[in-house]
């Protein structure tokens, strides 16, 4: 039974008169406690909460925009350098798409509220595997690359898998998010995939020569890395709504400035991997040979864990309520 909630953020696609009503603050009556599973809504009915669905929803389709482009010029059928940045343009509409589909739909009953945010976090363990590759394909520095070549990849695969594994657990056993120990399954898993997955374009910042530092590919490498460490102080802390108590419902959450951070990290992510595979063949065409296609075969693998781990435990959850029920 779709809520309240959903049917209101359904019509805005219908009909856009209907926006003044939609983003009316929620009475108590409008929402019943019949309709909600208490343990999970108080952060989920608010209208700031909303304005989260658009932010992924926008970058999305920015996205497939810049991937239109790219298609009339690139060659992703025939060129197998051009595989990995499929990967991770393909990987970064994922997780915006997923991520959407998770704050507009979750409302719609207590397992689809788990079931949604499971994929979601789904989307962002192949968005992290497509981080990594194009990082590790295109920016890296032939010195870098010698030194973490054995390891770089399948280290990536397993944080990977380990960030969509803890997420879920932590959603599954703590169900709020500022549980210690479920931000420590959240957390520790995808700041560690960070560090691995951006090691090579922080190699590359910090030895280009100053000829190089004004290289547009380097600086918007920059850029992600301020936006995603700004998002990710934002995603750990409560601000500015704890400054500024009941005056953020609507714009200016900690959650809602880590959407728009992370949007912007992946942008300019993307700008500085198009222009890396455009002007760097010569060094990822040595380094990289015709690894391509295994790197896409473990793209694959990494999908295939991760959804497999994401149906076992919506079948935990499923089984949890039935038990409930009963």
């Amino acid at each position: 039974m779709a809520t309240v909630v959903t049917e209101k953020l359904s019509r805005l696609f219908v009909n856009a008169r209907q926006v003044p009503q939609l983003l009316a603050p929620l009475s108590p009556s409008t929402v019943s406690s019949s309709e909600v599973p208490k343990v999970f809504w108080k952060p989920y009915i608010h209208t700031g909460y909303r304005m989260n669905v658009w932010t992924h929803l926008v970058a999305a389709l920015i996205l497939l925009l810049r991937f239109q482009q790219l298609w009339q010029r690139v060659d992703f059928g025939q060129d197998l350098h051009a595989q990995p940045l499929l990967i991770i343009i393909v990987a970064s509409i994922t997780y915006l798409t997923f991520s959407t589909l998770a704050h507009l739909l979750q409302a719609k009953s207590e397992f689809w509220h788990y079931s949604f945010f499971f994929m979601d976090y789904v989307g962002v363990t192949v968005y992290q595997y497509g981080s990594a590759l194009g990082h590790y394909y295109y920016a890296i520095e032939p010195s870098w690359h010698e030194k973490i070549q054995g390891f770089y990849m399948p280290v990536a695969v397993l944080l990977a898998w380990l960030s969509c594994a803890g997420s879920c657990y932590a959603k599954y056993r703590y169900q709020q998010s500022a549980h210690l120990l479920s931000r420590l399954c959240q957390e520790l898993p995808s700041g560690l995939a960070y560090m691995l997955d951006i090691s090579p374009v922080v190699h590359r910042i910090y030895t280009a020569p100053p000829s190089k530092q004004a290289d547009p590919a380097l600086l918007y490498h920059k850029c992600q890395v301020v936006f995603f460490l700004i998002g990710a102080f934002f995603f750990s802390h409560p601000y500015p709504e704890k400054w500024f108590p009941g005056k953020c419902h609507f714009f200016g959450q900690s959650h809602q400035i880590f959407h728009v951070c992370l949007v912007l990290c992946t942008l300019a992510q993307i700008e500085a991997v198009v222009l890396d595979y455009e002007s760097r063949r010569q060094i990822y065409s040595t380094l990289q040979g015709d690894l391509a296609h295994d790197f896409s075969a473990l793209c694959l693998f990494t999908v295939a864990c991760s959804v497999l781990t994401a149906a076992y435990m919506a079948r935990k959850v499923k089984n949890q309520l039935s038990f409930k029920e009963e």
